[in-house]
C-alpha cells in the first residue's frame, strides 16, 4: 500500500509555485527556507520527479509540477473541509480581501455588508485594484482571497461565474456614433484589450479617449457621454445602455470571474467568505432596471 503524500510538503510545494521564491514560501508557511527546501527534495525524491525548475532566484513549475499543483491545492481544501467538519471553533478573524472596483459598486454593499452581518467577527480588510495588480498581490503575499477577471492567470483561478459582457454608453449620447469611436478603460486592463482586439477584428476605428485606474472614473466618463465603456453584467450601472451587440459593435467575450486563494486559505473564515461570494454573485439580480439595447 503507498504510504500518503505528506500535506505540509505540498503546502510549501504550493506556497513556492505561487510567489515564485522558496523564501517568500519559507516565510509564508512559518519555516525556514533550508526546512522548505528539504520538504521539497523529499517530495520530488517520494513522486520520482523533478517538480521546480531554478533559474537564478527565479522558481517555476516543471511540466510534472503543472500536473501536481491543482491536486495538491485540491487536497489542501478537503483537509481543511475535514478539519472544519469537526472543529467546534467560532469563526473569527481577518481576511484581506481584493477585487476590481468595477464590482465594487455593486458586489460591496450588497455582498460584504450581508456577510458581515452574519458574522459579525470576522474582519474584512478590503482592497480594490485591476486584476492584474491583485494578482500580482497576491503573489507578494498581499492577499488572502481576491475576485478576478480570468484571462489574466486562468490556470491558478477558481472559476465561479461567467457572465455576458456589454458596450456601455450614455442614455441618448452621441459618443456611440461617434467616428473614431471613443473608448474608455483602465490600465492595464483585460477587458480593453479584449474590446480593441474585437474593434480591430471588425474594423472600426477607435481611440483611446479616456484612461484611469479608477471604476468611478470611467464610469463618470461614459454616463456623461464622453467615452463609450465595456463591462460585465455584475458592473453595469443605472443610467447606462448596455448594447450586446449591433452592426457597428462587435459581440465581446463573456467575462469570466474566478476566485484566488493564498495557499493558507482555506476552511474557516476563509470558506466562509468565499462560499458568501459564490453563492451572493451565483443569485445576483439587478436591482434596478437597465436599458438594453436591441441586437
Amino acid at each position: 500500500m503507498s504510504v500518503p503524500l505528506d500535506l505540509d510538503q505540498l503546502q510549501s510545494f504550493c506556497a513556492i509555485a505561487d510567489c515564485g521564491s522558496f523564501t517568500e514560501a519559507a516565510r509564508r508557511v512559518n519555516k525556514t527556507q533550508s526546512a522548505v527546501s528539504m520538504q521539497i527534495k523529499r517530495l520530488e525524491e517520494r513522486l520520482g520527479r523533478s517538480l521546480l525548475s531554478r533559474d537564478g532566484r527565479s522558481v517555476s513549475l516543471t511540466q510534472h509540477g503543472e500536473a501536481l499543483y491543482s491536486r495538491a491545492r485540491k487536497m489542501l481544501r478537503i483537509n481543511a473541509e475535514i478539519m472544519d467538519e469537526f472543529s467546534d471553533e467560532d469563526l473569527a478573524g481577518v481576511i484581506r480581501f481584493g477585487l476590481p472596483d468595477d464590482y465594487a459598486v455593486r458586489l460591496l454593499p450588497v455582498i460584504l455588508s450581508s456577510f458581515q452581518k452574519t458574522h459579525p467577527r470576522i474582519i474584512i480588510d478590503v482592497r480594490c485594484a485591476p486584476s492584474e495588480e491583485l494578482i500580482e498581490g497576491m503573489k507578494r503575499g498581499k492577499f488572502d482571497l481576491i475576485v478576478f477577471t480570468q484571462g489574466t492567470s486562468k490556470e491558478y483561478g477558481e472559476l465561479f461565474r461567467t457572465e455576458p459582457m456589454f458596450w456601455v454608453a450614455a442614455q441618448g449620447g452621441q459618443a456611440l456614433h461617434t467616428d473614431p469611436l471613443p473608448i474608455a478603460g483602465g490600465q492595464p486592463c483585460r477587458w480593453k484589450d479584449m474590446a480593441t482586439e474585437a474593434l480591430d477584428r471588425i474594423g472600426r476605428d477607435y481611440r483611446v479617449a479616456y484612461t484611469s485606474s479608477n471604476a468611478l472614473a470611467i464610469a463618470s466618463a461614459v454616463l456623461t457621454d464622453l467615452a463609450v465603456g465595456f463591462l460585465p453584467e455584475s458592473a453595469l450601472q443605472p443610467g447606462m445602455l448596455a448594447i450586446r451587440e449591433d452592426r457597428d459593435l462587435p459581440r465581446l467575450r463573456d467575462a469570466e470571474i474566478a476566485l484566488m486563494r493564498a495557499t493558507h486559505a482555506y476552511g474557516g473564515i476563509y470558506d466562509a467568505l468565499a462560499k458568501h461570494i459564490v453563492t451572493s454573485m451565483g443569485n445576483l439580480e439587478l436591482s434596478e432596471p437597465l436599458s438594453i439595447a436591441a441586437e
